[in-house]
Formats: C-alpha cells, sequence, structure tokens
C-alpha cells in the first residue's frame, strides 16, 4: 500500500497532501482542506480529478469551503474539473466558495457557466437537481 495515501473503497484521504476523496451512488465529491487553492496544490487536484473521471465518474462536487484563497492555478484546476466532467456529459458542482475564489471566478467570468453552490450544505441538493434534469 502507498504511504501517501489511505483509502478503503469509498474514501481517500491523502495525506500530506490536504484533499478527501468521497465516492457516493451518484457523483464524488472533492474537498480541498488547505487555505490556500495555488500552485502548491492545484497540480495534485488537477490530477484526482483527472484520475476519479478516468475511473468512469462523471458527476464532482469540489467543496472549496476551506480555501480563501485562489490563483490562476487554482482556477485553472477548476475550470479543467469543469470541463472533464461537461466532457464526460457530467456535472460539476464548486461548493463553499468564499470571497477570495469567487472574486478570481468573477474576473474570469467563469461564474457565467460554473455550477457554483455558497454553502456547503446545499451542494448536495444542487447535485441531485442537475442530475434529475439531465435523466
Amino acid at each position: 500500500m502507498n504511504p501517501d495515501y489511505l483509502f478503503n473503497r469509498d474514501f481517500f484521504y491523502f495525506s500530506g497532501m490536504d484533499i478527501k476523496i468521497e465516492k457516493g451512488d451518484r457523483y464524488t465529491t472533492i474537498r480541498v482542506l488547505v487555505e490556500k487553492l495555488n500552485s502548491q496544490i492545484a497540480p495534485l487536484l488537477k490530477s484526482e480529478m483527472i484520475l476519479v473521471t478516468g475511473e468512469g465518474e462523471s458527476n464532482i462536487i469540489l467543496d472549496v469551503s476551506a480555501c480563501s484563497f485562489c490563483d490562476s492555478a487554482g482556477l485553472s484546476t477548476i475550470l479543467v474539473g469543469n470541463r472533464l466532467c461537461k466532457n464526460s456529459n457530467g456535472v460539476f458542482v464548486i461548493a463553499g466558495v468564499q470571497e477570495g475564489v469567487e472574486r478570481l471566478i468573477n474576473i474570469s467570468q467563469a461564474d457565467k457557466f460554473l455550477n457554483i453552490v455558497y454553502r456547503v450544505d446545499k451542494a448536495d441538493d444542487k447535485m441531485n437537481s442537475l442530475l434529475d434534469k439531465k435523466e
């Protein structure tokens, strides 16, 4: 077993990497557990989203509620997640967006096409609503 992460079938936590992945029935939730979504964490997050979608998951909730800052690398990773889900006919929801992350999303005008939920406790409802519309 790789010592860099602990896992079972439905839950992954990357020790020292500050990302938590939970697979559900209809979607996977990826939680970023660090304050800054920047060039330090973005490559790992991007890789994990690529792996998750490569394993057949097309619906992702990205929980960034712990992040108060986002740089261009973080934004790029968010956009990659959205594109991966869209290309696999899935749904991407970004949840728990704080002011520092929202600012960059708005400047880039990504708020026009991203599914944003400001309260994490509403992400499940938003995802299920969007999935129900697709069926």
